[in-house]
């Protein structure tokens, strides 16, 4: 994946997150036009934050998502905004899930940030830094 960074007043930046969350009890509702229409909406919701879908992936009993966003935006916001939308919006067209379920979603969800290098090369690209033969030479 080519690495895209994204410019703004007073920086870049190129922040991409993996989002899960599952229906309440885990149980196996987004299937057929519920999946689709669940697709839909969590594209229109990023498209109008401005936040660029890489994958997304609607499973019957959860739902995988990987977004690049911006800095202000933090992972917790995001998710709660597309959990919140597609909630409100599938009870809406759906009335079975709204007999079946008390809420859509769990309250829970994970998050983890996606980057082009992995923890453990920053990690020890940190803790070398004055091993590194040019820092040498100036003595640190």
């Amino acid at each position: 994946m080519v690495r895209a960074v994204q410019g703004f007043p007073g920086g870049v930046h190129d922040l991409g997150y993996r989002v899960v969350w599952c229906p309440k009890y885990r149980r196996a509702v987004l299937a057929g036009s519920v999946a689709e229409r669940c697709r839909e909406l969590t594209s229109e919701k990023c498209a109008g934050h401005g936040w660029r879908i890489v994958t997304l992936e609607v499973m019957p009993d959860h739902v995988q998502l990987f977004v690049k966003t911006r800095p202000k935006d933090s992972p917790s916001y995001v998710a709660n905004q597309l959990k919140g939308f597609t909630s409100r919006r599938l009870r809406e067209e759906f009335p079975h899930l709204r007999s079946r379920l008390p809420t859509l979603w769990s309250r829970s969800f994970f998050v983890a940030s996606v980057g082009a290098v992995s923890a453990a090369t920053v990690q020890r690209y940190i803790d070398t830094q004055y091993e590194r033969p040019w820092r040498k030479e100036r003595g640190r």
